[in-house]
């Protein structure tokens, strides 16, 4: 009986456990979308932004993983999202591209509310364990920025969405010069 006593208390406070749980859900919800736009790029003909995409899924399937995990070994509940309404449509692979740097800064933005949340209630384990999420973001935000430089330099028209494609690859692999790694390297 003392044994379950022990395994129900933690150290997280109420705010921190609902904070890292609605990350939990954004981080399910990135990895859905990211799987739709996957879909679309296929659909259209972009198998390197396809497999972009693919990749990118699953990068954020992990993310949320090491988040629950970590919820879990803390001794707080965990909680599995339940995901609805994604986007499938979308204009153009730029709009797709906009769509994805969206989504990255409002990851960013959500993860520094976690660690603000940290340092008011001082968790300092929280927040040195939300530390590689926010290398992480630098790497994704610098990743989507330099696909949306590509239409600027290339151009969309003729060949270029083609051209666009091609490079797609090569982007993710390059990774930010902040954290000295590539994309697929910090995972």
């Amino acid at each position: 009986m003392k044994k379950d006593l022990v395994r129900m208390k933690t150290a997280l406070s109420q705010e921190v456990i609902t904070a890292l749980n609605e990350q939990i859900k954004m981080e399910s919800r990135s990895s859905a979308k990211y799987l739709a736009m996957a879909s679309w790029c296929g659909e259209h003909g972009f198998s390197n932004s396809e497999d972009f995409f693919m990749l990118q899924a699953e990068e954020e399937r992990m993310h949320m993983l090491k988040i629950f995990k970590y919820l879990g070994d803390s001794g707080a509940k965990a909680l599995s999202p339940e995901v609805t309404d994604i986007q499938q449509e979308y204009a153009s692979l730029r709009d797709i591209f906009e769509t994805s740097l969206e989504q990255e800064i409002a990851v960013t933005h959500s993860i520094h509310r976690i660690v603000d949340a940290c340092r008011k209630n001082r968790d300092y384990t929280t927040e040195l364990f939300m530390q590689w999420f926010i290398r992480e973001q630098m790497e994704e935000e610098f990743v989507a920025r330099r696909i949306l430089d590509l239409f600027e330099m290339i151009g969309e028209e003729g060949q270029g969405l083609y051209w666009i494609d091609q490079h797609i690859a090569k982007v993710r692999t390059e990774g930010s010069p902040e954290t000295g790694a590539s994309a697929t390297a910090a995972e």
